[in-house]
C-alpha cells in the first residue's frame, strides 16, 4: 500500500485538492504498478503561522 503525505499551504479549493490526489495517484500507479485503490493520499494543511521560510514566518511577509 503506497501513502503519500503532501504537506502544503492551505488555500486550495475542493477541485484543486481531488486534480492533485488524482494525479499523484496515477503517477505511483505509474512508477510502481499497483493498482488506484492501493494508493492513500494524504493532504496535510498547514498555516502561514507555522511555516517559515529564508527565516522568517510566511505570515510576517509580504504577498508575492
Amino acid at each position: 500500500m503506497p501513502y503519500v503525505k503532501i504537506e502544503m499551504l492551505g488555500g486550495r479549493d475542493q477541485q484543486q485538492k481531488r486534480a492533485l490526489v488524482a494525479s499523484v495517484t496515477e503517477a505511483v500507479c505509474t512508477s510502481v504498478g499497483c493498482n488506484a485503490d492501493a494508493v492513500w493520499v494524504v493532504i496535510d494543511e498547514k498555516t502561514t503561522e507555522n511555516w517559515g521560510a529564508g527565516g522568517k514566518l510566511i505570515a510576517d511577509k509580504a504577498p508575492s
